[in-house]
């Protein structure tokens, strides 16, 4: 990482902030030393973990406020009444400049609602959508959006697809991604009329991304793409369906192991491979989801997770600052959105 980078971080927010988060930043240190942290939050309770982790001290600025915004705040209700929160005050330092990014384990409707009034949305984007990327039998693919957007027309979901291709290019490190577009079918006919719009729009010619087509419920798996674009509905039942299934199948493979003596043997022969298979899937590896269409970076931690799953959120938001993420997303509306010349007579 060349220069520093400066992160603000919601310590308030989460399951069990303000430890984790802290705790999070010093492991993030070990990936990108030369980052930098602005912490909100109660003083009393940030500055004695700070003074446990020397090399947190030595980066960290904390900016104390008492208030925080509670796991069931409205939305609305943090919007208006939450201008002292941990929250807010962390959105509003890269909105005035002062950090390159905020990552928070927080309400996440009220992260939205706060980011999108305070940080506004990129020339060319309607609507800010929620992305994430998992394991898949290729490696790693990207969907978006999980739960920001229920509703969404072809505009959004062409929209949705060039913020993923972005994305994929800028932390993924994929060079030219694939995109896709969920449907209950592959053929032209299926889907509704936003799904089917969007299509005829990628197809076209006019998009800078590489346009698969469709896919379906099964080709989230299989990695058949490396973006899936989708609206919130669909794409936050599809995510949740997917991590129920894998805990599902780690529960499953857990028990297997334990039902018999010579289980229980065999999974110490076979201990190697289960600490890779615990690896693969962990959600921790993959805790970071982004809100994508904003002229800040703006990351959502899961809040339940740990320092390390926190360390990986905070990490996405330093990738996407480094690659150039922002930078990426304005090019690229830029060529969409110039105006096309006129078609010229005929010459008789």
């Amino acid at each position: 990482m060349s220069g520093t980078i400066t992160i603000a971080l919601d310590a308030m927010g989460g399951d069990r902030a303000p430890e984790v988060v802290i705790r999070g930043a010093d492991l993030a240190l070990e990936r990108h030393p030369d980052a930098q942290f602005l912490v909100f939050g109660a003083q009393e309770r940030i500055a004695p973990l700070v003074a446990q982790l020397p090399r947190v001290a030595k980066v960290a600025t904390l900016h104390h406020t008492s208030e925080m915004v509670q796991n069931d705040d409205k939305p609305s209700q943090a919007l208006r009444a939450g201008r002292n929160t941990s929250m807010r005050l962390a959105i509003e330092a890269v909105a005035e400049g002062r950090a390159d990014g905020v990552v928070s384990a927080g309400n996440t409707g009220a992260l939205m609602a706060i980011a999108k009034f305070a940080l506004k949305t990129l020339p060319g984007i309607d609507r800010p959508a929620i992305a994430t990327f998992f394991p898949t039998l290729r490696g790693e693919t990207v969907m978006l959006d999980l739960g920001a957007n229920v509703e969404c027309d072809a505009e959004n979901l062409v929209q949705f697809a060039l913020m993923g291709d972005a994305f994929a290019r800028s932390v993924l490190g994929i060079v030219e991604p694939t995109v896709g577009l969920l449907n209950v079918g592959s053929e032209d006919l299926k889907g509704n009329d936003a799904v089917r719009g969007a299509a005829a729009r990628l197809r076209g010619g006019l998009i800078p991304l590489r346009f698969h087509g469709f896919v379906e419920g099964d080709d989230i798996g299989a990695g058949t793409v490396d973006v899936i674009v989708t609206d919130g509905f669909t794409g936050n039942v599809a995510l949740k369906t997917a991590e129920g299934t894998a805990r599902l199948f780690t529960h499953a493979l857990r028990t297997s192991f334990e039902h018999s003596p010579m289980a229980k043997i065999g999974a110490l022969f076979a201990r190697g491979a289960l600490r890779k298979f615990r690896e693969r899937l962990d959600p921790r590896r993959y805790n970071g989801a982004m809100f994508l269409g904003l002229r800040g970076i703006a990351v959502k931690s899961h809040g339940g997770t740990d320092a390390f799953g926190f360390a990986n959120a905070i990490g996405v938001a330093i990738d996407m600052k480094v690659n150039g993420f922002l930078e990426k997303i304005r090019a690229d509306l830029t060529r969409i959105n110039v105006p096309m010349p006129a078609p010229q007579p005929a010459a008789l």
